[in-house]
């Protein structure tokens, strides 16, 4: 369509009064950023991160994750995480595909909740600058990257049929309830409870329920609990800096806005990170002698975890001091409690995402019951005069809903995915067989992630090529050259 001349953009219907184009830009990079983390971090990460045999079938349960979460959250979970309220921890389903309801500004949660008098408004409902279509988007990659990072717990050995029936239905019945509850308008939403951009929504629910499923699932072999060496190093570093990077979206998108807490919470979570991986680093130095590369990521990860529920509501030196204790309270639950603990070493979990993301979770939520700042909560809360209990006066309450909030969180996933697996299990062996276990990535998928020189095969000189034990006949062309 031309534009008359003398005409402003403006003008047009493509970009209402309401319509900030600063905040619409954000949160569709914002978006795209933690997108990334996913796709194709996580699927990089977690292809590389475990045993050659292995590498396909883990890359592709992140790439099914991404896409199955993203057809059910536009068809039901979007509305079921943030439209109107059904019940105090859930609201209503709905499809989130019409135009009109796309197109039009959005609306955060969509029901606004009053007191006990009916008519005095304790929350507000909040309207960004920028249309549904874009909080949809947003929100999605937040759904699935909760999920990809539950399918670390399960790796190289999760039958993946059963993978593909447990993607929706633990979308539907556990991600949306917590997500509502603590996002969209639910009971812990209006209470006051902090959850910044996911430390309960998204690292305690994929830890708890990750470790949940490991239960149920069964154990790797022997042989792969055992050994189980990553088959490219530097690789997974590549995964691992586009989550890393990636979490600036992650944090910086949760404002709903390019305002004064979204560099901020960008930079309060390059400081935890970059923090815990150097105590993390520190500590293997000291107790093992040596640095260890997969234990850095890990310390990465659970300084961006810790600092993801209060990344926009506490200052710069708060997040050096979650990035201390993320660096140090779940590497001894995992270096030290794991192995003194009897139950914990009978759940595989294949990639210690309880440790990485559900200790880390949990102790973020804690320490911003304790470190929200006054000032930075009311600029990004619906409640008012919310502050941690390090601030005084009413800060001692917020600790307390921060402690309800994580059991509420705690309890919901390890009953709901455990509902979920026994029921799928009623139709689907939810491990796979020992011949696939043995065999790995070409028993499940028919496929190999690459094939080192001569790997498999053995040279068959009648043939003149290298021929592997299901391969059909080859030949190789020699070319000679007469001098």
């Amino acid at each position: 369509m031309s534009i008359p001349p003398g005409a402003y953009q403006e003008d047009l219907p493509a970009v209402p009064p309401w319509l900030n184009k600063g905040d619409n830009a954000w949160q569709m990079t914002a978006a795209t950023l933690v997108g990334l983390q996913s796709m194709p971090g996580l699927v990089i990460l977690y292809a590389s991160i475990v045993k050659k045999k292995w590498a396909v079938n883990s890359a592709f349960m992140a790439l099914y994750a991404f896409a199955a979460v993203l057809i059910c959250w536009v068809l039901v979970g979007y509305r079921i995480a943030f439209g109107d309220k059904l019940l105090p921890f859930w609201a209503k389903g709905a499809p989130a595909l019409g135009q009109k309801y796309l197109t039009g500004r959005a609306r955060m949660p969509e029901t606004t909740h009053y007191y006990s008098d009916g008519t005095t408004i304790e929350s507000p409902m909040h309207e960004p600058f920028y249309p549904m279509a874009a909080h949809v988007y947003f929100h999605f990659t937040f759904a699935a990257i909760t999920m990809i990072l539950l399918a670390g717990s399960v790796l190289a050995r999760m039958n993946i049929k059963a993978w593909m029936t447990f993607v929706p239905l633990w979308l539907i019945f556990c991600y949306t309830v917590g997500a509502f509850s603590l996002w969209g308008g639910g009971f812990l939403y209006h209470w006051g409870v902090i959850d910044y951009s996911g430390g309960y929504v998204i690292h305690l629910s994929a830890g708890i329920s990750g470790f949940t499923a490991a239960y149920w699932v069964g154990p790797r072999l022997k042989s792969d609990r055992e050994r189980f060496p990553p088959n490219n190093v530097l690789l997974m570093l590549a995964g691992a800096g586009l989550l890393w990077m990636g979490w600036s979206g992650f944090n910086g998108g949760a404002p709903n806005a390019a305002n004064v807490a979204a560099p901020l919470a960008v930079l309060n979570t390059n400081i935890s990170a970059a923090t815990s991986l150097l105590v993390w680093t520190t500590l293997d130095v000291f107790y093992f002698g040596k640095p260890s590369v997969i234990g850095a990521i890990q310390g990465m990860m659970t300084g961006l975890a810790c600092v993801t529920p209060g990344a926009g509501v506490v200052q710069a030196w708060a997040a050096i001091v979650m990035g201390i204790l993320a660096g140090s309270i779940p590497w001894y639950s995992m270096m030290i409690l794991h192995k003194k603990s009897t139950f914990l070493q009978q759940v595989d979990d294949t990639l210690a995402v309880f440790h990485t993301h559900a200790v880390a979770g949990l102790l973020g939520g804690l320490l911003t019951g304790l470190l929200a700042e006054p000032s930075l909560c009311n600029i990004v809360l619906p409640v008012t005069n919310t502050k941690g209990a390090f601030y005084g006066g009413v800060g001692g309450i917020l600790f307390v809903k921060q402690i309800v909030a994580a059991l509420f969180i705690i309890g919901w996933n390890i009953v709901a995915t455990t509902l979920i697996l026994l029921a799928i299990r009623l139709f689907i062996p939810l491990r796979m067989s020992d011949e696939q276990l043995k065999i790995g990535d070409d028993a499940v998928h028919g496929e190999e992630a690459y094939a080192l020189w001569g790997d498999g095969e053995k040279y068959d000189p009648e043939r003149h090529g290298w021929q592997g034990p299901t391969s059909p006949p080859q030949t190789t062309t020699v070319l000679t050259f007469d001098l």
